[in-house]
């Protein structure tokens, strides 16, 4: 037998962290067992589901490398075979129409609250005679649920899960304006595309017993069930915005990696011994369902970040820059004027937690500051920067070449003829070239930056210095 999962997302909103790690549990357990994934996009809620939203949706799964084998598929573009479908079970007696208002059902559901019954639908219509209504009196078609008996179920996360038939109601499968349901639908899908293990979320545990009913009554195969549990905030309470990003390409636009993040929400709930950095190789290698937690897992925002740090420094520097490209359009730098994103990268990748903060923080590579950073430069410029920064400007215009070595060299000379430590003359050059307090190294910062730049900025540096002696000498 192939194996064959799926990934099918309602597109009323964005694709969010608990549903990429939905997907990525689907998608590793179709590749470990060499088997499809398949992308479903469940629209049948024609009032909530939004192009935007089917758009983001698939731009996150790309995003994030949860490449897809078939799909990706509609639901609203399959209404005829759910129709046919359900037809089929009206002449077979396994449907029935029904024909109560909403009002009825109201007060039924009202009364039964009343008496403390778990309100559900008490079957009014099962056995009615349709002809005794007339023929343009609005219906809906409802599933005959079997009445008595036991339904149940092998969770490979959970376990067994069991429930009676009698606590079920009658489900409807096709609404009074002509359109199928969501739980219908489903079963159908899933049979006709042959998916084998539906892994998907906890909240969809006590849709299950109602589909396998659906699958029995059509002599469908009924799939293996996995339910994983909820991600909850660090704070223990239901991840929401409140708790930061939880769209899925939110966490792109924050300047985190396709890679961290995969690996940190692989994590959240699934284990390998005490590993915690995987590549998608071994997450494919590695991945049971078995070995997936039934307990809802915290999601930290520090660890994610220190997860992302990570693979900042030690993936290929042309990999991270790949992803560094979306951050400099975003602020609106022209990096095809200056160094290599990939060399930023390595200059910068031990001080940067995200992509977003490299981005921010690289710009001088590629274009001039405006102005010094205020508290850096009111403790670096001092009486003597101007002198420092004029013999720096005079070693480093003889340079031969414009590299690491011979750069650092020449402004460290500098500070042995002036007798002044190295900050004294590092420091109003990093203000100089960078226009901040921190940076690189002052070798590789420099070389990056180029030549041409380097020089006009000093020299734009000393005359600032020297005006604002000036004017401090005629105050």
């Amino acid at each position: 037998m192939e194996i064959k999962t799926r990934f099918a997302p309602s597109p009323t909103g964005y694709l969010h962290v608990g549903g990429a790690r939905t997907a990525l549990y689907s998608w590793l357990y179709a590749r470990h067992n060499n088997g499809k994934f398949v992308l479903r996009i469940e629209d049948t809620d024609r009032e909530r589901s939004t192009q935007p939203a089917i758009d983001a949706i698939i731009e996150s799964m790309k995003w994030t490398g949860l490449n897809w084998d078939e799909g990706p598929y509609y639901q609203t573009k399959r209404f005829d075979r759910y129709n046919q479908v359900i037809d089929e079970l009206l002449e077979k007696g396994l449907a029935y129409k029904c024909y109560c208002s909403k009002e009825r059902l109201d007060e039924v559901r009202e009364e039964q609250q009343r008496q403390g019954i778990k309100p559900r639908y008490d079957g009014h219509c099962r056995d009615e005679d349709p002809s005794k209504h007339s023929p343009d009196e609005p219906y809906c078609i409802r599933f005959k649920n079997p009445t008595s008996g036991k339904v149940g179920f092998d969770d490979q996360i959970r376990g067994h899960i069991e429930f009676d038939n009698a606590e079920l109601d009658d489900l409807v499968i096709r609404r009074t304006d002509g359109t199928p349901t969501y739980n219908f639908c489903v079963v159908i899908d899933d049979w006709d595309m042959g998916i084998t293990h539906v892994i998907r979320g906890e909240d969809h545990i006590n849709n299950t017993p109602r589909q396998i009913n659906i699958y029995k009554a059509l002599g469908a195969p009924v799939p293996v069930f996995a339910h994983v549990s909820m991600i909850l905030g660090d704070d223990g309470t239901k991840l929401s915005k409140r708790h930061g990003a939880v769209s899925v390409m939110q966490y792109r636009d924050d300047g985190y990696l396709p890679e961290a993040l995969m690996n940190y929400l692989v994590r959240l709930g699934w284990g390998h011994g005490n590993q915690e950095i995987f590549s998608i190789e071994e997450m494919i290698n590695y991945f049971a369902l078995e070995n997936v937690s039934k307990s809802a897992s915290a999601f930290s925002t520090d660890k994610l970040k220190w997860m992302n740090q990570h693979y900042i420094k030690t993936l290929p520097a042309e990999r991270v820059a790949e992803e560094l490209v979306w951050q400099m359009d975003n602020l609106g730098i022209d990096y095809s004027k200056g160094p290599k994103l990939a060399d930023v990268v390595n200059a910068q990748k031990e001080r940067c937690k995200t992509l977003k903060e490299m981005a921010e923080n690289s710009v001088y590579f590629y274009q001039d500051y405006t102005d010094y950073e205020p508290k850096a430069a009111k403790k670096w410029f001092k009486e003597n920067s101007a002198e420092a920064l004029e013999r720096s400007l005079e070693k480093l215009k003889n340079l031969p070449e414009w590299k690491l070595e011979p750069i650092e060299e020449a402004f460290k000379s500098v500070a042995t003829d002036m007798d002044v430590g190295l900050g004294k003359v590092g420091m109003p050059l990093r203000l100089a070239i960078t226009g901040l307090g921190v940076s690189p190294e002052m070798g590789i910062t420099m070389e990056l930056v180029g030549r041409e730049r380097c020089i006009a900025r000093i020299e734009k540096t000393i005359k600032y210095l020297k005006e604002k002696a000036a004017s401090q000498t005629n105050a």
